[in-house]
């Protein structure tokens, strides 16, 4: 590539129209765009109706592209290119890219030459005027072919003319036979005659069915037409059955609006009944929880009671051991009170009959009947628990947990 070649070709493309500024330092690398861009532009100002793909992104497309162009050029301009140059679309591929610029150029130069004056104006015009010129050309390259090949097919029958003339001057030369001339044109003629009969009859058939087909018509617009009236008159005519229907659409109509509503007042009781079974479902679980945190409250009450009970015989333990026997004697008479105590403290409705002292012998039996009387009085208290019971449930029993036994206690009550 030289300089002066790349200056040419800017030059060319500005003199031709071309829209974008073409600078030299674009061909310093490979710029496929650019290229494949001004061979587009090339083709269609050489013929504008050509149809080539502008597709180059792939590598593919590349190739089909640069063999499109040169195949272009090589059959309508007789150019040819060198694809190879063309692809690496870098300095290289101006020298190919002038062969056709100056094609056009001088195309143009030949053309501005009848006036000096040529204004923007006349080149608008003369490009127009190209671009018929260009479809004149086509048109006579064509007919140039077809001459190319009628030319041929003429030699070639004109290398058979030395025979044929042999051949035609014996038929010319031979003469005829009026009996046979005579026999061939009156097979002829029958032949003729029966082709001509042939299409009457076909003529008539045509006209008979034509006949058929006219009739067929008429009687189908009338059956039509019969229709058509019939339809009018049940249109107009109210059928019998028509106000039981209307009868029973109206019962049906009172039957499904009492049907939704009794559908809507069932869907808002079970709306009801599923908010009642809720509710009740929370005040059972908070009666559960009241419940629970009683009986927790009455065992502890019970652990404190059992509790105090066992601090209270520790400390009457360690009071024995510096007290003379009289005092003990007293202290076994009073330890088993303060149990009793203790034991009524967690059953205060409870009523004690009796003394804690032996009596002598005379009053043998009102102890016992102390003892009868003590027994019935804890049946009743019994039977009060029951019913106590049975009336709350979840209600602990206290006689149930009974204090333990002191260790110290005397066994002689």
């Amino acid at each position: 590539m030289s300089f002066r070649d790349l200056r040419n070709f800017t030059e060319m493309m500005r003199a031709l129209g071309y829209p974008r500024h073409i600078s030299m330092e674009n061909f310093r690398t490979p710029n496929f765009g650019l290229v494949s861009e001004v061979l587009l532009w090339l083709v269609k100002r050489y013929e504008p109706q050509t149809d080539i793909p502008s597709d180059v992104d792939t590598e593919q497309d590349r190739v089909f592209f640069i063999k499109a162009i040169a195949q272009f050029m090589a059959t309508k301009a007789h150019i040819k290119l060198n694809t190879k140059k063309l692809y690496q679309a870098d300095g290289y591929a101006v020298k190919e890219l002038l062969k056709i610029t100056s094609v056009l150029y001088n195309a143009m130069k030949t053309k501005g030459m009848e006036g000096s004056e040529i204004g923007e104006e006349d080149i608008s015009k003369f490009k127009f005027d190209l671009g018929s010129k260009i479809a004149d050309l086509k048109a006579a390259r064509q007919l140039a072919s077809e001459i190319t090949s009628k030319g041929a097919s003429l030699y070639d029958l004109l290398g058979k003319e030395v025979e044929l003339r042999e051949l035609r001057t014996e038929a010319i030369a031979r003469p005829l036979e009026i009996n046979e001339t005579e026999k061939v044109m009156r097979i002829a003629v029958k032949d003729i005659l029966a082709q001509v009969q042939k299409t009457k009859d076909l003529l008539n058939n045509v006209a008979s069915d034509e006949a058929n087909l006219e009739a067929k018509i008429e009687k189908r617009k009338l059956e039509l037409e019969r229709n058509r009236k019939r339809l009018q008159t049940l249109q107009s005519v109210r059928p019998a059955f028509m106000d039981e229907y209307e009868k029973i659409e109206e019962e049906l109509q009172k039957q499904y609006d009492i049907y939704l509503e009794k559908f809507r007042n069932l869907a808002y009781l079970e709306q009801q009944l599923e908010d009642h079974h809720r509710m009740e479902q929370e005040r059972f679980e908070e009666a559960e929880n009241t419940l629970r945190l009683m009986q927790n409250k009455l065992k502890e009450e019970e652990k404190r009671l059992l509790k105090s009970g066992s601090n209270d015989d520790s400390d009457i333990d360690i009071q024995e051991d510096d007290e003379s026997d009289s005092e003990m004697e007293e202290r076994r008479l009073s330890k088993p009170r303060t149990a009793m105590e203790v034991l009524m403290q967690g059953r205060p409705n409870k009523r004690i009959v009796g003394t804690m002292q032996g009596g002598e012998t005379d009053d043998d039996e009102d102890s016992e009947d102390s003892e009868i009387d003590m027994e019935d009085d804890e049946e009743d208290d019994d039977d009060l628990e029951d019913e106590s019971m049975a009336l709350s449930p979840t209600k602990p029993n206290r006689r149930a947990r009974k204090p333990e036994p002191l260790d110290e206690s005397d066994n002689d009550f």
